[in-house]
């Protein structure tokens, strides 16, 4: 009351708001916790030649990687109207291939690590929950508080503001992690902080250049960034 008395009267140092104490990690899936970009590149031409749209050279897969989705799609020529029948398909293909498809090493470690600490744990993603919890496992996966599955390329923004509900949370107090520039776009428009990961799809520098709230390097950094030794219990 004092500061804003003070505030009021003419003073000329503002008072801010404290920033939003982050309370739960929400995880993209697919090149987040989940490594299946191989999977998906030796895929994408199988799906072009169905779909009709351009076919990717070898030497195009490193550029592609620095472009959003909205970009590749361009480049692909691939009409937008086509989208959400290209990305069923797609899932329907990895139930198919599920076997092939494995978490990075070190994430089981880190999602053990964030079961037994305050901060809550779900995820976001456009993939489906029987892929994701086939992947996960029965003992990571019951360790997830909630999930939002089948989301929309464009549409994860209004999953993460129905997750925050779900969870009965600000999306302020949220931490969406991604590892494509469309992970960090849905965060900042759901008001939610955004994190990205270097070992997905899009490039470290295309992710710089979106000025992500924490940018990790390695696995391992997530938990120890994520958690003060106060928020452990174990």
């Amino acid at each position: 009351m004092e500061q804003a008395q003070r505030f009021r009267q003419g003073s000329q140092t503002p008072v801010h708001p404290a920033p939003t104490q982050t309370e739960a990690v929400v995880f993209d899936f697919d090149g987040t916790l989940a490594d299946s970009f191989p999977w998906f590149a030796a895929e994408l031409n199988a799906v072009g030649r169905d779909w009709g749209f351009r076919q990717v050279a070898a030497e195009d897969a490193s550029r592609l990687r620095h472009l959003s989705a909205d970009a590749i799609f361009r480049e692909l020529r691939v009409p937008r109207w086509k989208l959400p029948w290209i990305a069923r398909d797609l899932r329907r293909r990895m139930a198919r291939d599920i076997d092939q498809i494995t978490l990075f090493e070190g994430i089981e470690p880190l999602l053990n690590r964030l079961a037994v600490s305050d901060l809550r744990v779900a995820i976001m993603s456009s993939n489906t929950a029987r892929n994701i919890r086939t992947v996960l496992g029965p003992s990571l996966y019951a360790g997830i508080e909630a999930f939002e599955c089948g989301a929309a390329l464009n549409g994860k923004q209004q999953r993460l503001k129905r997750l925050s509900r779900r969870l009965r949370l600000p999306t302020a107090a949220l931490i969406y992690i991604g590892d494509e520039v469309r992970d960090i776009e849905a965060a900042r428009r759901a008001g939610a902080k955004a994190g990205a990961v270097t070992w997905g799809y899009n490039s470290e520098s295309a992710l710089r250049a979106k000025a992500p709230d924490q940018l990790f390097q390695q696995i391992a950094e997530i938990a120890d960034q994520l958690l003060c030794p106060t928020m452990e219990s174990g």
